[in-house]
């Protein structure tokens, strides 16, 4: 009897690879043999398909000998998602499912000893690796069907059980079964959680010209953001204002999220595409895994990814612990994340904007100022704090700003009329049409993201300009990352006040944004004076 074939997809980090799951039903010893590198939900499949099958009112070959092969052979396999495709191979192979009718076909889904099917995560990334891969139709569990439909030019069938899978298969009515419980993606209670986001506005924000100016800039070019300053200066208040400065997303970094959300297991599947960019504030006392991705049995993403195409906010970013500070470079640097365990490997995509905010001492009281300083830290714990202020992690940090009280005069001025988040979406929405259009056809979206090699030969300073940073990079003022970073901050500079190239006026305030200057007046009225 020919061997039957059927496909699956098996995840590697976000990369899916399709997998013929090959099946042979022949005479010999009886034993049912699967091979090809499964894991040990895999594996256990055997004896979830075997009771799937006779519960459905079908045969299983009980008295032939089942081989079961996973191939590619070499390419290790995981997850309970195997589970229709091997049923159906064997069915297939024993002659009750009709071989031609699983061509161009992926089936997806766990099965309970019923026979009917469970959801399982991941659904989005697969049906994107099957479309790649010239997949054309999907089977799915019911619940699942907005989710994979989601990919363009894929069939999807969101069904309910084995039954109905062979009924669509053979071309038959297909029959009734209960419908299939939904993946617990959300908690079973509800509070508002990132909806209170929607409220809040920059026009709450009183005076804070400079660091508003920073939170623009870093918005409009991808930059990642340092907010250092005493408790209560308004530090976080700004950085939860960040997301509503974003625009919608693109159909590709929509696509790109809710991949990395169904990955998770995080994904509504009744919510549609992820359209807003996300924003998530972990607790300092976050794990390594929570944080950066990992945990036990699958390798999940973790909040950084999570964050994709939005932001990120380590508030308090000392008190993390130090492994999470030192893995936090590659990240930074690259936009990705890569987990390596065991023979399993998985990279992430993680180019959220990340924004770290600290005090300057761990009671957060401390200042130069001998008159206003109420610090009861002893010196050597201010030390020990600053030191974590310093050194690689925050030398990838695009823009480093100093926040300030707000003055009681300032605070208190009828006439103030800060920028409301609308107006400074605008002038970031143009910023990004700008590099979008710069950019186009090449493999970066944001200034922040393109290449010093690029930098430096299609997109230029003027020679007055790199001359300066030539000479900031002489006296030691700047690392050549650092260059690189001021080089990638002076076009956005640019791109929000609409100029072709940036200058020396453009370098110099770049240059401030690095350094964490105060910058000039000059530079602050425009950001100011609307509204």
């Amino acid at each position: 009897m020919p061997v039957a074939t059927t496909r699956t997809i098996t995840l590697q980090g976000a990369v899916g690879h399709l997998v013929d799951v090959e099946v042979d039903v022949s005479q010999g010893v009886v034993a049912t043999s699967l091979v090809g590198r499964p894991d040990a939900a895999i594996n256990e499949s055997r004896d979830r398909c075997r009771t799937a099958v006779t519960n459905s009112s079908l045969e299983w070959p009980a008295t032939r000998r089942v081989t079961i092969l996973l191939s590619p052979a070499d390419l290790p396999k995981r997850g309970p998602h195997f589970d229709l495709a091997i049923a159906t191979g064997v069915l297939a192979a024993s002659g009750q499912v009709p071989r031609p009718a699983l061509a161009g076909t992926v089936l997806i889904g766990e099965l309970t000893l019923e026979g009917r099917l469970r959801t399982v995560p991941g659904v989005l990334p697969m049906a994107m690796a099957a479309a790649a891969r010239g997949i054309t139709r999907v089977l799915v569990p019911e619940p699942q069907l907005p989710e994979a439909a989601l990919v363009p030019g894929l069939t999807v069938l969101g069904l309910r059980s084995l039954s109905q899978v062979v009924a669509v298969l053979r071309g038959e009515e297909v029959p009734e079964a209960p419908p299939v419980a939904s993946a617990p993606s959300t908690g079973l209670l509800s509070w508002r959680g990132q909806d209170r986001l929607c409220d809040l506005d920059l026009s709450d924000l009183l005076g804070m010209l400079d660091p508003r100016y920073a939170a623009e800039v870093a918005v409009a070019g991808g930059h990642h953001l340092l907010l250092s300053g005493p408790k209560g200066a308004g530090k976080t208040s700004l950085a939860e204002r960040l997301p509503g400065l974003l625009p919608d997303l693109s159909t590709e970094e929509a696509l790109e999220l809710t991949a990395i959300h169904s990955l998770a297991g995080t994904l509504d599947g009744d919510a549609g595409l992820l359209v807003r960019p996300p924003f998530f504030a972990p607790h300092h006392t976050s794990t390594r895994a929570s944080l950066l991705g990992g945990g036990t049995g699958r390798v999940r993403p973790g909040e950084l990814s999570r964050a994709h195409t939005g932001v990120l906010l380590l508030d308090e970013f000392p008190l993390f612990a130090s492994d999470i500070l030192e893995a936090l470079r590659q990240p930074l640097e690259s936009g990705e994340v890569t987990i390596a365990r065991g023979e399993e490997t998985a990279t992430y995509p993680a180019r959220a904007m990340i924004v770290l905010a600290c005090n300057p001492c761990p009671c957060g009281d401390y200042t130069p100022d001998p008159i206003g300083n109420q610090c009861v830290c002893p010196e050597v714990r201010r030390r020990d704090y600053r030191r974590r202020l310093t050194g690689p992690v925050v030398d990838r940090i695009d823009i480093t700003r100093h926040v300030r009280p707000v003055p009681v005069h300032e605070a208190g001025d009828p006439l103030a009329r800060p920028e409301p988040t609308a107006v400074v979406r605008r002038r970031v929405e143009a910023a990004r049409d700008r590099q979008r259009t710069r950019f186009a056809g090449r493999p970066w979206r944001l200034n922040a993201h393109v290449p010093a090699a690029a930098l430096r030969e299609e997109w230029p300073l003027t020679p007055a300009a790199a001359a300066d940073l030539d000479r900031q990079m002489a006296s030691g003022r700047l690392t050549r990352r650092g260059l690189t970073r001021v080089h990638r901050l002076a076009w956005t500079v640019a791109d929000l006040a609409g100029i072709d190239r940036p200058g020396q006026a453009e370098t110099d305030v770049a240059l401030r944004l690095r350094s964490g200057d105060p910058l000039l007046l000059s530079t602050l009225r425009p950001a100011g004076s609307h509204g």
